[in-house]
C-alpha cells in the first residue's frame, strides 16, 4: 500500500488538489494512494496505517522540518511502515515551480516576464527545516538563467518564508522594490490551498503562481519515492538541463 502523508487543511480546495494528485499517481502506477493527514482533516495519518500496516508512507512535505522528523517517524513507529524521504530538495520541485511561474507570467501578458522572483516556502525554526525552500530557489535561478529569452541579466531570485523564518515575503517585497524591481513574482513553494496561499494571494506582488501538488512532476517523483522504498523503481530522476 503506498500511504501519502499531508499536512491537511481547511480550506476544500486543498482536499481536491490532493485528489487530483492521487488520480495522477494511480494513473502512472495503477496504485491508489491512501492519504493519511497530520493535523485538520481526516482521516489521521495515525488511522491510516494502523488499518494498512507495513506500507511504504511518502511525506508529502516540501521541507524537512518538524513533520518529517518528529511527528511522522513517531506516528509510524511500531505499524511496520517504510518510510520515504520528503521532497525537499528535488530536482523535480524546481522544474514544477518553473512552470507554474510561467503560467502566472502568461497570466499577466503573453510575453511578459517578472524582473525578480520570490521563492515563498511555508518557513521553519528546525535546523534544516528551510533547506528545500533555499535549494529550490538556487535552482530555480539557474532554469531562468538558463531559458531562450533569457535577458542579459540574471533575473534575482529569493527565498523568503511564510513563518517561522526569514526574510518573511513582504520582507523580501520591500527589499526588491528599493532595489528597483517591479515585475516581482512569487513562486509559491506550497503544495496545495491553504492560509498560505491566501496569504501570497495578498501580498502585492505582480504576480502569484499557483501551488504544485497537482503537477505531472510531482506524481512521478511520489512514483518514484514509492518504487524505490519497495526496490523497483523505474521513474527517472529529473535532470536540471538548460
Amino acid at each position: 500500500m503506498l500511504v501519502l502523508a499531508v499536512h491537511g487543511s481547511a480550506v476544500s480546495a486543498a482536499a481536491a488538489t490532493i485528489g487530483r494528485l492521487t488520480a495522477a499517481v494511480e494513473a502512472l502506477s495503477g496504485i491508489r494512494p491512501v492519504v493519511g493527514h497530520l493535523d485538520v482533516q481526516s482521516p489521521s495519518l495515525a488511522d491510516v496505517v494502523r488499518r494498512h500496516p507495513r506500507s511504504v508512507v511518502v511525506p508529502l512535505l516540501l521541507g524537512d522540518g518538524y513533520h518529517r522528523r518528529v511527528d511522522i517517524p513517531a506516528v509510524l513507529e511500531g505499524t511496520g511502515c517504510a518510510l520515504t524521504d520528503g521532497l525537499s530538495g528535488e530536482p523535480d520541485i524546481a522544474l514544477a515551480l518553473r512552470s507554474r511561474l510561467r503560467d502566472a507570467e502568461r497570466r499577466r501578458g503573453p510575453y511578459t516576464r517578472a524582473d525578480a522572483v520570490i521563492v515563498a516556502g511555508a518557513g521553519s525554526s528546525r535546523p534544516g527545516g528551510n533547506a528545500g525552500t533555499t535549494a529550490c530557489a538556487d535552482r530555480l535561478a539557474a532554469l531562468l538563467e538558463c531559458d531562450p529569452d533569457a535577458g542579459p541579466d540574471p533575473v534575482p531570485v529569493v527565498p523568503a518564508y511564510l513563518t517561522s523564518a526569514g526574510p518573511t515575503v513582504p520582507e523580501a517585497l520591500a527589499a526588491l522594490h528599493a532595489a528597483g524591481h517591479r515585475r516581482i513574482a512569487v513562486a509559491a513553494h506550497l503544495l496545495a490551498p491553504g492560509r498560505f496561499t491566501h496569504a501570497l494571494a495578498g501580498c502585492g506582488a505582480w504576480t502569484v503562481s499557483e501551488p504544485l501538488a497537482d503537477h505531472p512532476r510531482l506524481a512521478r517523483l511520489v512514483v518514484g519515492h514509492y518504487e524505490s522504498a519497495r526496490g523497483t523503481r523505474v521513474v527517472r530522476a529529473a535532470r536540471l538541463a538548460c
